[in-house]
C-alpha cells in the first residue's frame, strides 16, 4: 500500500477547494463577461478624448489664420477697347501692363466726356468715372466742378455727344496725355458743326484690389489722381 505525502493530499484539497468555490467561479464568470467591456470602454474614453484634443487644435489653427490679414491679387483679361473680359484670382502678384494703363484711360475719358440721352447709361458711366478716381485727390474736385457746372443730363436735353480717343501717350511712368475728337448731334441724329478737338493730361496710381468687391468696381486698380484738359482750338 502506497503511503501518501501529506504536502500532496494538502495541495489536492486545496485544488479541489478552488474548484468547488461558488464565489471564485462568480468572480471568473463576471470577469468573462464584464471585464471585456469595460476596457473597450476604457479605449472608447481615451479616443473620444484624443479626438476632442484634436478637433480644439484645429479650431484654433483655423481661427488664428482668420485673424491674419493677407492680400488676393486678382487677373482681369481685357479686350481691344479696354472692357473687361474675365477676372479671377491669381497665384502671384503682377505689374499692370502699359497698354491696360492706357485702355483704362481711354475708357475713363470716353465716360467722362459722353452725353446721352439714356439716363441709365449716363448714370453707370459717371459712376464708372467716380470708381477710377482716388478718393481725396485733385482730380475728384475738377471733375465733380466738371459735373457741377455742365451737368450732362442738362446736355442730354438737347444734344449728344460722342467720344473718340485718337492718341493716348506716356509722358512718364504715370502720367499720359490723350487726345480726343468729341461729336456733337442734335438728338435727331444730325451732326452739329465740326467735331471739337480736345486733350488732357492725366496722372495714375496703383492700387490692386484687395477684396472681390473693390475687383468687381475697379478690377486692374488704377486710379486717376490728377486730371485737366483744354480745346485745342
Amino acid at each position: 500500500m502506497k503511503d501518501n505525502n501529506p504536502k500532496d493530499v494538502a495541495e489536492t484539497d486545496q485544488g479541489n477547494s478552488d474548484t468547488a468555490n461558488p464565489y471564485l467561479d462568480a468572480r471568473r464568470s463576471w470577469d468573462e463577461r464584464y471585464g471585456d467591456l469595460l476596457t473597450r470602454a476604457k479605449n472608447w474614453r481615451a479616443l473620444a478624448f484624443l479626438c476632442v484634443v484634436g478637433v480644439l487644435m484645429a479650431t484654433t489653427g483655423l481661427v488664428a489664420l482668420a485673424l491674419k490679414s493677407h492680400v488676393t491679387t486678382y487677373i482681369v483679361a481685357v479686350d481691344k477697347q479696354g472692357h473687361v473680359v474675365s477676372a479671377g484670382v491669381a497665384d502671384q502678384p503682377a505689374v499692370v501692363d502699359d497698354r491696360l494703363k492706357r485702355a483704362a484711360l481711354c475708357r475713363w475719358v470716353t465716360d467722362l466726356r459722353t452725353v446721352t440721352v439714356d439716363g441709365l447709361a449716363q448714370r453707370r458711366s459717371i459712376d464708372r468715372v467716380y470708381a477710377m478716381i482716388a478718393s481725396g485727390s485733385p482730380a475728384q474736385t475738377q471733375v465733380s466742378d466738371f459735373y457741377r457746372n455742365d451737368p450732362p443730363s442738362k446736355r442730354a436735353e438737347t444734344e449728344i455727344v460722342e467720344v473718340e480717343v485718337q492718341v493716348a501717350l506716356p509722358t512718364s511712368e504715370k502720367t499720359y496725355e490723350l487726345e480726343w475728337l468729341e461729336i456733337t448731334r442734335s438728338l435727331s441724329g444730325q451732326v452739329r458743326g465740326e467735331p471739337l478737338r480736345w486733350k488732357g493730361a492725366f496722372t495714375l496710381a496703383i492700387n490692386p484690389p484687395k477684396d472681390e468687391q473693390l475687383a468687381r468696381i475697379n478690377p486692374l486698380g488704377i486710379y486717376v489722381t490728377r486730371a485737366s484738359w483744354s480745346r485745342i482750338l
